[in-house]
């Protein structure tokens, strides 16, 4: 191996590496809209069951 393919090597595990990286943060990214989506829902399933103040100035 001469230097170029070293140099070509090292380019080409850093392009995988940074593809990887990005994948990975689109991973978390979705799952964390998956989970915030999942945490709203549950909360407006919440107020839909619970009963509402019997505070006359909140009406």
């Amino acid at each position: 191996m001469n230097v170029e393919d070293v140099i070509a090597e090292r380019i080409a595990a850093a392009r995988r590496k940074a593809e990887r990286e990005r994948a990975e943060r689109l991973a978390r990214r979705k799952a964390r809209a998956r989970g915030l989506a999942q945490r709203h829902a549950a909360k407006l399933r919440h107020l839909a069951q619970s009963k509402p103040p019997d505070d006359p100035a909140a009406a």
